[in-house]
């Protein structure tokens, strides 16, 4: 059996929002630091493999060319007055941030090329900036360009897939995935989220709109929802969704914020629960794509929580048990 792949661009970890951000420096390090302490585990299941940068023309796949050189021109600011820049209240960068972005992306789609080539079985990417919140047209909640949306895009481009499910678990709702392919029938897009919560969008009556209605799959779920109930609900949701699209590819916005005590969220789960949930998703993408399933890191604001989560959906995906303590 092949491995997993672990990937993480060099430059994700010198994008900088200040100390002071939920989004800060520290939550690469904590997590590279976590998954470092299992490799006796991991060893000859998870392989760290090389990342690569994107370029703009990728990222044209799915955004809007005002809105990538907004975003490069604020990078440059950052670089020459040596300060951070705002796009918004919450998104900021520094001058590592347009590497950091491109490779972000870049390495989403390399992960996903060795998946689909068959060189690795599955792959964890640990993508910073995040990139669910971003649209076609702005940069939003921390995120500044929407690294699975391209890579979903850059699946079909480049002929890999026809029909991408992407399942985007984090605590808020991936309202710049559900953008990019709300008129589109090709990307079915599920999301489990916390409600009411930012951004305010994920209504379950939000379906999808003319070919694509009725291929988005929102399950808008209250803050301390009970763990058994979410994976219910979670387990119900991944199979009407795999009914109705029938995969090619199978992406996940892997958001760790879904976990008891994070600070921006209300939600209960644990790393068991996660790797249980990636467990599930991977048995069943076996019989749908051969079990193509790459999952990109988003939000998970506890360092430490985060590097228990993600160490948790790499066990799973590597088909490993994760310690019950």
């Amino acid at each position: 059996m092949s491995t997993t792949g672990f990937y993480l661009h060099p430059a994700s970890p010198l994008h900088d929002t200040g100390w002071g951000h939920p989004e800060h420096q520290g939550r690469l390090r904590a997590l590279a630091s976590t998954v470092g302490q299992d490799l006796l585990a991991l060893h000859g299941n998870v392989e760290q493999r090389d990342a690569r940068m994107g370029d703009v023309e990728d990222l044209l796949g799915v955004h809007t060319a005002e809105h990538v050189e907004h975003v490069r021109e604020a990078c440059t600011t950052a670089e020459e007055r040596g300060t951070l820049v705002s796009l918004d209240p919450d998104t900021k960068v520094s001058e590592a941030s347009w590497e950091a972005a491109l490779g972000s992306a870049g390495t989403a789609m390399a992960a996903a090329e060795a998946v689909s080539g068959g060189e690795i079985r599955n792959a964890f990417v640990a993508t910073r900036p995040p990139g669910h919140h971003a649209t076609p047209d702005r940069a939003m909640g921390f995120c500044l360009f929407n690294n699975i949306a391209v890579t979903a895009r850059w699946l079909q481009r480049s002929n890999r897939a026809e029909r991408v499910l992407i399942v985007d678990w984090d605590v808020h709702h991936g309202n710049g995935t559900q953008d990019a392919f709300y008129d589109d029938p090709s990307v079915f897009f599920l999301s489990l989220h916390q409600s009411p919560h930012y951004p305010g969008t994920g209504a379950a009556q939000e379906t999808g709109t003319g070919a694509g209605e009725g291929h988005t799959l929102n399950v808008p779920l209250r803050a301390g929802t009970p763990r058994q109930e979410y994976r219910r609900r979670f387990e119900e949701a991944l199979e009407q969704a795999l009914d109705r699209t029938r995969p090619d590819f199978v992406l996940v916005s892997a958001g760790f914020d879904v976990m008891a005590g994070d600070p921006l969220g209300g939600l209960l789960l644990e790393p068991t629960d996660l790797h249980d949930m990636t467990r599930r998703l991977v048995d069943l993408a076996e019989s749908e794509c051969d079990g193509r399933v790459v999952a990109l890191l988003e939000g998970g604001y506890d360092p430490p929580r985060l590097g228990q989560g993600v160490v948790a959906v790499l066990r799973a995906l590597a088909g490993l048990e994760v310690p019950r303590g």
